[in-house]
């Protein structure tokens, strides 16, 4: 492995990849073809991944599916510490079973949503977090207002961490200005990149994380441009930055998970289809993603 910022005492840390998972034509998982997909994340510069996250499709996967691609991906990783699996679910009691299934297996952390069946409150949404602590996993809440309709506010999360309930942030929430309110709130909270195009400015903001999409189809440029902004060389961080952003901005749309499989394939990584409601991209929005795929390779990132 080549990682470099792994860190064995908080293996939430450094570059986890939330990773694509590989479909056959039939729409079947390829079990050999994402576990060599992990094993080329991790060699290529990159610490960690994160199964059954939005971006692994865990809501189209039957239990069986997210119980093996746990299993690959960390027989795959080597060592379960660098695996953090997506334990969304629409009920607490689940959530908490797949904490449990992520501690029989030896992962270092879990990844965990707020409830997202309905707009939960402060009590509710402590409960939902205490629930899957006791799971005895590390937990890193992920704050996606956007799409759960439940905004962990810098105030919550400070809460959620007295509590004992999680011990990092995955930060999708779009807003920088965040990180400084949060690290007045809860400095021992550790704040984690969510959003791919807002890498660099939570890099400078503290950020001792990223939960990262386009590493699926660019590693080994990702992590040179991770670490250069974790470590304030701007020199080499922002050119990095500017020539990448027209793709990171593809990791916070609607379509991320059909642009990064796409930016994937034409890299000759296997990404694959998607499962519906999914769809193949069309038109204007695959012409976008295609041509600065093809601008990234031909620029020599890799």
């Amino acid at each position: 492995m080549t990682a470099t910022s792994w860190n064995t005492d908080r293996p939430w840390r450094g570059i986890m990849v939330a990773t694509a998972l590989p479909l056959r034509e039939d729409l079947s998982v390829d079990h050999d073809a994402y576990a060599e997909h992990v094993r080329w994340l991790l060699e290529s510069g990159c610490d960690g991944v994160v199964p059954n996250g939005s971006l692994g499709e865990y809501q189209t996967l039957t239990d069986e599916e997210r119980v093996r691609v746990v299993r690959t991906a960390v027989e795959a990783a080597g060592d379960g510490a660098r695996v953090m699996p997506g334990v969304a679910a629409y009920g607490s009691s689940e959530a908490r079973r797949w904490a449990d299934q992520a501690a029989e297996a030896g992962c270092g952390s879990v990844l965990l949503l707020p409830p997202n069946a309905y707009r939960a409150d402060e009590r509710a949404v402590r409960a939902h977090y205490a629930e899957v602590a006791a799971a005895g996993v590390p937990v890193v809440a992920y704050n996606n207002p956007i799409d759960t309709k439940t905004d962990l506010t810098p105030a919550l999360l400070a809460r959620l961490h007295l509590d004992g309930s999680i011990v990092a942030v995955k930060e999708f929430s779009g807003d920088v200005r965040r990180a400084y309110e949060i690290a007045e709130l809860a400095p021992e909270l550790d704040l984690l990149i969510g959003a791919d195009d807002v890498l660099h400015e939570l890099a400078t903001a503290g950020a001792v994380g990223w939960i990262a999409g386009y590493p699926n189809a660019f590693p080994t440029t990702c992590a040179e441009l991770y670490h250069a902004a974790v470590a304030g060389d701007l020199e080499t961080a922002l050119p990095l930055y500017r020539s990448l952003h027209p793709l990171l901005r593809w990791d916070s749309k609607t379509e991320f998970v059909q642009s990064i499989k796409l930016s994937m394939d034409i890299v000759g990584r296997h990404g694959g289809p998607t499962r519906p409601p999914r769809f193949p991209l069309t038109g204007e929005a695959e012409a976008q993603v295609r041509a600065a795929t093809e601008k990234a390779v031909a620029d020599g990132h890799r």
